[in-house]
C-alpha cells in the first residue's frame, strides 16, 4: 500500500508553526545564536544536532519563552512571541532531569499542570487516564516517582508534558540520564508517541545516533550557526560541508587537488586474469548412467543390494566439461567506470583517486573527499575496481555485527573500514599486519569543498 511521504519543507504550500526570522542572541560580548532563520513544520520531529555549546540549548530556551532574542522574531502559529510569556505559549517543555514532583504519585505528577489550569476533576481524570494509556503507565498510577524505574520516569514527564495538549512540546536531552539499551528503546517510544499525538517535537541531542533515529529532519549547529537542515539519510549520505561530513558518524576524509575528468567516454579496468580459451575441438563427455552415490550410498550397494542391483560400475564423480556446441565460455569482462565528475591526485606516486560524482567546477581546487566507512571493501588480493589503494591493517575493532579495520595506507594515510561480520571470527581471514587492498566505487564518496 502507497503511503504518503511526510516532508511539508518541501511543499510551498504549507504554513510552518515555528519561525525563526534573523534571530541573534547575545550574552554581553559573546554571540550564542548569529542571524539565523529557519522554518519548523506541523508534526515534525525536528531535532537541533550539535557540540556543547554550539547554542542549540538557547534556541530551545528563546522558543519556550526563557530567554529573548537580542534582534529578529520567532513566531509560532503565525504570532509573534515578543511579548508573550513562557505560561502564556502553547509550548511545553521536558527536563533532563524531569523535575517529578517525588512526594506525588505518578497520576498526580500528570494531573498536576492540568489542576493548575483550573480543569474540572472529571476533564482531569479523563485526561489523566488517557496519558497513563498512551505512555503504558497504568500499573504504576499509584506509585511515587522513587518507585519506577529511569525509562518509566521518563514517561511520566513526557505524559505530564503532553497532558495539556500543547502544540509544541520542547525536549532538552530527555534521555541523556538512561542507559544505552534502555535509551535505544526509549527513543521509538517517543518516536510511536509523536506520532499518535500529532505533537510538534523539538529535541536538543549531542547524540548523533539519537537525532538520526527520531527526528523527521536533523539540524546540524557549530558556533551558533545551522550550517545543515536535511532528513537524516540526507546528512549522512549527502553532508554540504566537511563539518558535517566529520560530525555526522564515522568517515574518512582525504583531501587532495581536484583534476576534472572527461564526460564523453567511460574508463576501463582490463581484468588481471583472463578466462581460459575456448577449446578448438569438441571434448566427449564421459558417460554417467545417473546420479553417483556418495561414500554411504556406495557401501549401502556393495554390502546389502548387491543380489538386487547387481555390481555397480563406478562412473567420474565430476560434472561434464563444457559442451562447445551449446555452451561458451566468456572472457573476463573489463570493469567499467562512469565519466565525468573528477580525479582526486591524492599523494605523490599513487594512481588518482576517481569520484565520477564530484563537481566538475571544483577542479585545481584542493577538496576533500568523504568516504563512510562501509563504502569501503578490504581483501588480502588485489580486487577489480575503480578505485584500489594498498596498505597494512593496523588494528581490528570487533563490534559483533561488524569488525572496523585501521588500515594504514602506503602514504601513511589511516583509514577504517566497516565489514559486516556474515561469518563466524574463527573463519576471519584478515588479521593484524596483513598487507590488504582497499577498493571502492567511483561514486561511494562525497567530494567537498575545504
Amino acid at each position: 500500500m502507497n503511503q504518503t511521504v511526510f516532508a511539508p519543507w518541501n511543499d510551498p504550500k504549507e504554513t510552518p508553526l515555528i519561525q525563526f526570522k534573523n534571530v541573534t542572541k547575545r550574552f554581553g560580548d559573546f554571540t550564542a545564536i548569529n542571524n539565523q532563520t529557519q522554518d519548523i513544520f506541523e508534526r515534525e520531529f525536528f531535532a537541533l544536532l550539535g557540540p556543547s555549546g554550539c547554542g542549540k540549548t538557547t534556541m530551545m530556551r528563546m522558543l519556550a519563552g526563557f530567554e529573548t532574542p537580542t534582534e529578529g522574531q520567532i513566531l509560532i502559529a503565525g504570532q509573534d512571541m515578543a511579548n508573550v510569556p513562557p505560561n502564556k505559549r502553547a509550548v511545553n517543555m521536558m527536563f533532563q532531569s524531569y523535575a517529578l514532583f517525588p512526594h506525588l504519585s505518578v497520576r498526580d505528577n500528570i494531573a498536576f499542570g492540568l489542576k493548575r489550569e483550573g480543569k474540572g476533576a472529571d476533564a482531569i481524570a479523563e485526561r489523566v487516564d488517557e496519558m497513563l494509556r498512551l505512555t503504558r503507565l497504568e500499573k504504576f498510577a499509584q506509585r511515587k516517582p522513587h518507585q519506577i524505574s529511569g525509562g518509566q520516569r521518563q514517561r511520566v514527564a513526557l505524559a505530564r508534558s503532553l497532558a495539556k495538549a500543547p502544540k509544541l512540546l520542547l525536549l532538552d536531552e530527555p534521555l541523556g540520564a538512561l542507559d544505552k539499551k534502555l535509551r535505544q528503546d526509549t527513543q521509538f517510544e517517543l518516536m510511536d508517541i509523536q506520532e499518535k499525538t500529532g505533537t510538534t517535537f523539538v529535541i536538543v541531542t549531542h547524540d548523533q545516533e539519537e537525532a538520526m533515529t527520531v527526528a523527521s529532519r536533523v539540524a546540524v549547529m557549530d558556533e551558533g550557526r545551522i550550517i545543515q537542515v536535511a532528513t537524516p539519510d540526507e546528512i549522512y549520505e549527502a553532508p554540504n560541508s566537511v563539518y558535517v561530513a566529520d560530525f555526522i558518524g564515522d568517515v574518512n576524509l582525504i583531501k587532495g587537488r581536484a583534476e576534472a575528468r572527461p564526460t564523453e567516454v567511460a574508463e576501463k579496468i582490463q581484468p588481471a586474469e583472463t578466462a581460459p580459451a575456448k577449446p578448438s575441438g569438441p571434448t566427449p563427455k564421459p558417460k554417467i548412467d545417473g546420479p553417483q552415490p556418495n561414500e554411504m550410498g556406495e557401501w549401502l550397494q556393495n554390502k546389502l543390494l548387491f543380489p538386487i542391483l547387481g555390481k555397480r560400475t563406478p562412473q567420474p564423480k565430476q560434472l561434464p566439461p563444457p559442451d562447445p556446441k551449446t555452451e561458451t565460455i566468456k572472457p573476463a569482462q573489463p570493469v567499467a567506470i562512469q565519466p565525468g565528475g573528477i580525479a582526486l591526485h591524492w599523494t605523490e606516486g599513487h594512481t588518482p583517486i576517481i569520484a565520477a560524482n564530484g563537481d566538475p567546477s571544483v577542479a585545481g581546487e584542493q577538496v576533500t573527499l568523504a568516504l563512510r566507512p562501509e563504502k569501503l571493501n578490504i581483501s588480502k588480493t588485489k580486487p577489480e575496481a575503480p578505485n584500489v589503494l594498498s596498505g597494512t591493517v593496523i588494528d581490528i575493532a570487533y563490534l559483533g555485527n561488524l569488525s572496523t579495520y585501521y588500515v594504514e595506507l602506503d602514504n601513511g594515510t589511516m583509514v577504517k573500514v566497516q565489514m559486516t561480520n556474515a561469518r563466524r571470527i574463527a573463519r576471519r581471514d584478515i588479521t593484524w599486519e596483513d598487507k590488504v587492498w582497499v577498493s571502492f566505487s567511483e561514486t561511494s564518496g562525497v567530494v567537498l569543498r575545504g
